[in-house]
């Protein structure tokens, strides 16, 4: 069965977004998931604003952090009809050399709604049913959510949880968070829910304001401290809470030049450097600092499906909080909204919803 449905796609860089309508008919192995919300991500404005090419060619349309209900299945996925779910930002096959081998964050054959094929700015969408995340309804409730508002666990939580998970942090680390807003937020609050004391930095006091009521121990403002000045604010902090001087975790969030700088600078003997933020700047680092300080810098691309469970349960148990950081404004003001986000006009992470 087909189900008639629309979405906004993106035709050119800047260019509005326009609505048009098409037929979502799930293949064998697939499912139509009617969206209950849709986040906005930083990634999803690279492409439109800044000339990020996507992989599949354009018209396309942008989002990659989904929830909602499957309402029609094909051939060997019917038992996902009926079920509420959120769409891992990346599908990969799961049948390639490198899932089996447990490297599914690198699969050649990997699709991310919104760049390998249709995304989430829509009121459905045609998605691979293996890999997706369950979402528990009543457990919902009663943590006081909307389906809506954890779409955005399919980003900008499951890929600091990726990375936090993949740097080894252990109660009694000290973890960095370097970009505090949108990804770095929830970062902020993974690696406490792991055990660490959090050190935040960012450039905006608001920002720092509000990761300090949600996992920050010590908050500092880059744009008011250089290099130098912060490295000793955080040894000073590590000495005062009698934490270790050496193996810092720093996530680099901000997804900026200056941003990658400063994760860079903090580096001491054992320390693990996380890339989380993505930009196309370029910056110049020397990098026998990592063979000095017999450090390890690690990328992070997404979130294994299998992680998914896991990092819902930080949200659903209160660990992560949601609510405070997101907002949600309708599908079809989609053009005002991305106009406004680029602007920073607003602060939280905007999910649309389908209207």
């Amino acid at each position: 069965m087909s189900i008639e449905a629309h979405r906004w796609l993106m035709t050119a860089p800047k260019a509005p977004l326009v609505r048009a309508a098409f037929t979502a008919a799930p293949g064998p192995g697939e499912v139509v998931v009617q969206i209950a919300g849709c986040g906005v991500c930083h990634t999803d404005l690279g492409y439109y604003y800044d000339g990020v090419r996507t992989n599949q060619p354009l018209p396309l349309a942008l989002g990659h952090e989904i929830s909602g209900r499957v309402v029609e299945a094909g051939a060997g996925a019917q038992a996902w009809v009926g079920r509420s779910v959120i769409v891992p930002a990346v599908l990969p096959c799961g049948e390639c050399d490198l899932c089996k081998r447990g490297h599914a964050t690198i699969c050649r054959a990997q699709k991310m709604p919104g760049n390998d094929i249709q995304g989430g700015f829509a009121s459905h969408i045609v998605v691979p049913a293996r890999g997706l995340c369950e979402v528990d309804l009543d457990r919902l409730q009663r943590a006081g959510l909307e389906l809506a508002q954890v779409s955005i666990v399919a980003d900008a939580l499951t890929t600091p949880y990726q990375a936090v998970r993949r740097a080894g942090v252990t109660p009694g680390s000290l973890a960095i968070v370097v970009g505090a807003g949108g990804v770095g937020g929830y970062c902020v609050q993974v690696a406490r829910a792991f055990g660490a004391t959090v050190v935040a930095i960012d450039i905006d006091d608001a920002k720092l304001a509000a990761v300090a009521e949600h996992g920050a121990s010590l908050t500092l403002n880059s744009r008011t401290l250089d290099a130098k000045a912060i490295k000793q604010a955080v040894v000073a902090f590590a000495r005062e809470k009698g934490l270790r001087q050496t193996e810092w975790f720093i996530f680099e969030c901000s997804g900026s030049a200056p941003g990658q700088l400063t994760a860079f600078g903090l580096l001491v003997h054992g320390a693990t450097l996380s890339v989380v933020g993505f930009t196309m700047d370029k910056v110049e680092v020397r990098l026998s600092n990592l063979m000095a300080f017999d450090a390890r810098a690690v990328g992070n691309w997404g979130c294994p499906p299998e992680y998914y469970a896991p990092a819902l349960d930080l949200v659903l148990d209160g660990k992560v909080q949601v609510v405070p950081f997101v907002e949600k404004h309708p599908l079809s003001q989609i053009n005002a909204i991305f106009d406004a986000v680029h602007k920073h006009e607003i602060r939280k992470r905007v999910v649309l919803v389908p209207d």
